[in-house]
C-alpha cells in the first residue's frame, strides 16, 4: 500500500510581500509534490496577481474545501473572498489582515488535525506571528540549535525577567525538541551566563549564583544534561558551540547575533512544545525584494523539509512510548559529562572545552 502524503498546510503571508513568490518558486520542481500534499492558505485571486506580475509558470489547483486537495499537485485553499489590493512591496493593514486570516485558519485545521504539519511564510506585523503559551523558537541549521529566555524585551528589563522556573521550563522544551522532534537520543544543552565572567573573577554575579546556576542543577536532577553557564564571548568564539546540541541564551542579542555571524545562512525556525507541527523560513518579510523576482525559496523548501522530517520523528518517537515496558534495572547515573563541560574560570576556558 503507497504510504500517504503527509498534508502541510502553508500560509501566504503578507499579500504585498514575497510570499507567492517563495512558495511558485518552492513548487517550481515537481519532486516536491513526491514528499508531501502542499496546501497553500490564501487567495485565489491574490495568487492569481502574483503569478502573473512575477512571471511564474507554476500550476496550482484552487479549492474551496480542504476535503478537495489532492495529492500530486500544488492546492490553494480560498480562505477568503475580500476585495483586498495588491500593492507589492508595500506593508498595509489590509495585506496584514490577510496574513492573520491565513494563519488563523492554518492554526485550526492543524489543531484539528485536518493537515499534518504547518509551514509560515514570513510576515510583516507581530500580530501575524504564532503566538502560543507554553512553545519555544528554536532557531536552527546543520551547525547550531539556539533557543530563547527571554524575546523582545528592552536590555534593560533582561535581568528582571530570567528567572529559575522561566530558565528550566525553556531548556526542557527544547530538551524535548532535540529529542522527540530531532530524534536527538542524549543532547548537550549550553546555557548561557546574563553577565561577562571576568578573568580572575573569584565568584559569580548574583544572576548566574542565584538563578542561571540553580536551573542548570535542575536541570541536571531532572536526568537533562544541562550545563553552565558560560561566557558567550568565549562560548561562541572559541567553536565550544560546536560541542552542544542546543543553546539557551538569555536575550535576543547574546543567541541571535552570534548565530548570524557564525551560519552562512538565515537558517530555519522551529516552533516547539505544540501538539502540532510548526516550522517558518527565518527570513523576515522584506517588502524591498517583493515583486522584483529576485527573493530564493531555499529557505522555504528547508523549513517544508524540516516539518515533514520532524512530522515523523515525532511518530517514530511516540509510537513505542504508548505502551513502555517496565524497567528491570536501575539506571546508573554518569556524571562524567558534568566534570569535562564544568564550567571553569575564564583563562582555563577553551582547554578545558576541548
Amino acid at each position: 500500500m503507497e504510504e500517504r502524503k503527509i498534508r502541510v498546510a502553508i500560509t501566504h503571508g503578507d499579500t504585498n510581500g514575497t510570499g507567492y513568490e517563495q512558495i511558485f518558486k518552492a513548487f517550481d520542481d515537481p519532486a516536491m509534490l513526491d514528499l508531501c500534499t502542499p496546501i497553500i492558505y490564501g487567495s485565489p485571486k491574490i495568487a492569481a496577481y502574483h503569478r502573473k506580475a512575477l512571471d511564474l509558470e507554476t500550476n496550482y489547483t484552487v479549492v474551496n474545501r480542504l476535503e478537495d486537495a489532492k495529492a500530486g499537485r500544488l492546492n490553494l485553499l480560498a480562505c477568503f473572498d475580500d476585495e483586498i489590493k495588491v500593492e507589492i512591496g508595500q506593508s498595509s493593514p489590509e495585506s496584514a489582515d490577510a496574513a492573520r486570516k491565513s494563519l488563523e485558519q492554518a492554526v485550526a485545521d492543524v489543531s484539528e488535525g485536518k493537515v499534518d504539519v504547518l509551514v509560515m511564510v514570513p510576515a510583516d506585523a507581530n500580530d501575524t506571528q504564532l503566538k502560543a503559551p507554553g512553545s519555544l523558537v528554536v532557531r536552527m541549521t546543520d551547525e547550531l540549535r539556539v533557543s530563547l529566555v527571554t524575546n523582545a524585551l528592552a536590555l534593560r528589563d533582561v535581568a528582571d525577567a530570567i528567572t529559575k522556573p522561566r530558565i528550566v521550563e525553556k531548556a526542557t522544551l527544547l530538551h524535548q525538541a532535540l529529542r522527540r522532534d530531532l530524534r536527538i537520543s542524549a543532547p548537550r544543552i549550553a546555557v548561557l551566563s546574563l553577565n561577562p565572567i571576568v578573568k580572575g573573577q573569584s565568584s559569580l554575579d548574583a544572576e548566574e549564583q542565584e538563578v542561571i546556576l540553580p536551573a542548570v542543577e535542575e536541570l541536571s536532577s531532572q536526568g537533562i544534561q544541562a550545563f553552565g553557564p558560560y561566557p558567550a564571548d568565549e562560548f561562541f568564539g572559541s567553536g565550544a558551540y560546536t560541542k552542544f546540541d542546543g543553546v539557551l541564551a538569555m536575550y535576543y542579542d547574546q543567541g541571535m547575533t552570534p548565530f548570524k555571524s557564525i551560519t552562512a545562512e538565515e537558517g530555519m525556525l522551529l516552533i516547539t512544545g505544540l501538539p502540532y507541527v510548526v516550522t517558518a523560513s527565518a527570513e523576515t518579510a522584506d517588502f524591498s525584494k517583493a515583486g522584483k523576482g529576485v527573493v530564493d525559496a531555499a529557505p522555504l523548501r528547508c523549513a517544508i523539509y524540516s516539518a515533514i522530517d520532524v512530522w515523523r520523528n515525532r511518530v517514530s518517537y511516540d509510537e513505542p512510548m504508548g505502551n513502555p515496558l517496565p524497567k528491570l534495572y536501575k539506571e546508573k547515573r554518569d556524571d562524567s559529562e558534568k566534570v569535562r563541560f564544568a564550567v571553569k574560570p575564564k583563562d582555563q576556558f577553551k582547554k578545558d572545552i576541548s
